[in-house]
């Protein structure tokens, strides 16, 4: 049975990263089926060359000139600012009183500027204030760093906020920059690709990393016009094993079952999915084990990985901005590099653009320390 809530929605929607600066760049850029990812030859980030995606300098001078009357912001905090103000420009939310907060999404913040700058400026709830201050937001401004659900649970937090009674309207931003610090560290666990990654497929070699914002404000005032609904969100744990997820897909599995009981609907209710899909060995094999122990094997699945390599604490918001913008346009979103099958278990990979009728979709999530977290989005 639904849990008797009231609803949520979004009501805008920002993304920026290699595929543009705004949504709509973006669904272009996956309309055509164009990636992100590039091969880089950058020894101050690594002796060898990388694939990556990452913004290029015309977005980033965009992002400087929006930003230049924000304050002291660094590059971090204004790649946050940036996204999160065109969100609101994009709800006319002209200012904002103590019933709106604002979530920040990350797992590495500033650490680019470790041993650069004081300590103080490292802490993640300072960056959060100063991007809230930056805004105009009056209410409480917040942190969610949780591997990668961050973005996953900082919506489930802003959805809770407001079913709480405490907030009207929560503006929930991911961002998190490419670093020599987070390549060295996912190179030290043979996670990189040499070539761009694979989701679930066959051939996959592991991750590419990426350097993105994204912003979905959530609102229960009828007043306003959404363009998707957030029914329901839930999270468990593997405790299997600090960065390796679980082998079974069990706990993953408790986490779609719980949202989709909180939602009161059925697997078979669910037509898409956007999944982590990492194209590492382990998190696809065990994404896949999930999805056929919840009745889920034959519901459409991509990741959106092959367009804009992992995120990190921006993927679960600007997953959910594609998700939504999937919702909106009634079409499926394709998994770039995916040709043959490479789990145990057989799933309905999305190869092409292809139009569906989409009333609910699963956005799922992964990360170390054996982290799950699961929404569900409905087209309103």
């Amino acid at each position: 049975m639904a849990e008797q809530m009231i609803p949520v929605y979004a009501v805008a929607t920002h993304a920026v990263s290699a595929l543009g600066a705004d949504v709509s760049a973006h669904w272009q850029a996956i309309r055509t089926m164009r990636t992100g990812l590039k091969r880089y030859d950058d020894r101050s980030m690594s002796p060898q060359p990388f694939w990556a995606s990452m913004p290029d300098p015309a977005i980033w001078q965009l992002i400087h000139n929006h930003t230049r009357t924000a304050g002291t912001l660094t590059p971090f905090e204004q790649l946050a600012c940036y996204t999160a103000r065109a969100a609101m420009a994009n709800a006319e939310m002209v200012q904002t009183g103590a019933d709106t907060a604002f979530i920040l999404s990350t797992t590495k913040g500033n650490i680019e500027l470790l041993h650069q700058v004081p300590d103080e400026r490292l802490r993640l709830g300072q960056s959060a204030q100063l991007i809230a201050r930056a805004l105009g937001i009056k209410g409480n401004a917040l942190v969610v760093s949780h591997a990668c659900v961050s973005g996953v649970i900082a919506l489930q937090y802003g959805l809770g906020l407001i079913r709480s009674g405490r907030y009207r309207r929560v503006v929930v931003t991911g961002c998190d920059r490419f670093s020599r610090f987070v390549l060295s560290g996912f190179s030290s666990f043979h996670a990189i690709a040499d070539e761009p990654c694979r989701p679930f497929d066959a051939a996959r070699k592991g991750i590419n990393l990426g350097e993105a914002a994204a912003t979905i404000i959530l609102s229960a005032d009828p007043g306003e016009v959404p363009i998707a609904e957030l029914v329901s969100g839930a999270s468990s744990n593997d405790a299997n094993h600090i960065s390796g997820p679980s082998r079974t897909g069990d706990e993953l599995a408790v986490a779609i079952a719980r949202t989709l009981r909180r939602a009161g609907i059925t697997p078979q209710d669910i037509d898409m999915i956007s999944a982590h899909g990492t194209a590492t060995v382990y998190n696809d094999e065990m994404e896949a084990k999930a999805f056929h122990t919840t009745g889920l094997a034959k519901t459409p699945v991509h990741s959106l990985k092959g367009f804009v390599g992992h995120t990190l604490g921006a993927a679960g918001v600007l997953e959910s901005v594609v998700t939504i913008e999937s919702l909106r346009h009634q079409m499926l979103v394709p998994s770039p590099g995916y040709d043959q099958n490479g789990v145990s278990k057989s799933l309905n990979i999305t190869r092409s653009l292809e139009p569906a009728r989409i009333r609910y979709a699963l956005k799922t999530a992964s990360g170390f320390g054996g982290s799950n977290a699961v929404l569900i989005w409905k087209q309103p």
